[in-house]
């Protein structure tokens, strides 16, 4: 329950105030938005965490929260492949950059469409993340990160959010296959 109470109060920061709770549709709008979750996996294979994707109106939000890693600040990224293959994670490809940009969110020549702000992890281990992607989509099209899919990836140590081609954030510690089917 705790997961729900603290992204509840991040997502109301990010999208704004709404009586219509995420995930339902207002009377007369239609069906509720996409919404789904990925396992985080650890580098033996196991299941450290959960990312929830949930479509709304201008984008993604992501709701991320794992558990097991190292305090401090972890590199996080969308990588273009939907596989997380342990140990290496290497499966997942490259970062998500159909743009062909340079690497960081302060880089004048970027950023990458899966570069994302670092994960912070307490001192329990935990790191809790709720970030709005503007203008992707969970359906098909140019710009979805669920169809075909993609992964997202925590990585060993902190993205210095500028250097090309991944700032500097070392090895691949956790990934979550990102995928939704486009039936």
């Amino acid at each position: 329950m705790g997961l729900s109470c603290s992204l509840a109060a991040v997502t109301l920061l990010l999208v704004g105030s709404s009586a219509t709770a995420i995930g339902q549709a207002a009377p007369g709008q239609g069906p509720p938005p996409v919404r789904a979750s990925f396992a985080i996996l650890d580098t033996t294979g196991g299941h450290i965490g959960q990312v929830t994707a949930i479509q709304q109106p201008g984008g993604v939000l992501l709701q991320i929260m794992a558990t097991g890693l190292a305090e401090g600040r972890h590199g996080m990224h969308l990588h273009a492949a939907s596989a997380c293959e342990p140990p290496a994670f290497s499966s997942a490809g490259g970062h998500l950059n159909p743009e062909g940009k340079q690497h960081g969110r302060h880089n004048s020549a970027g950023p990458h469409l899966g570069d994302f702000p670092n994960l912070v992890v307490d001192e329990q281990g935990e790191g809790r993340a709720a970030l709005l992607l503007d203008g992707v989509t969970l359906t098909a099209g140019p710009r979805s990160i669920g169809v075909p899919g993609t992964a997202l990836v925590i990585h060993a140590s902190e993205d210095d959010e500028l250097t090309d081609p991944a700032g500097h954030a070392g090895g691949r510690l956790a990934c979550a296959a990102i995928s939704v089917s486009s039936n």
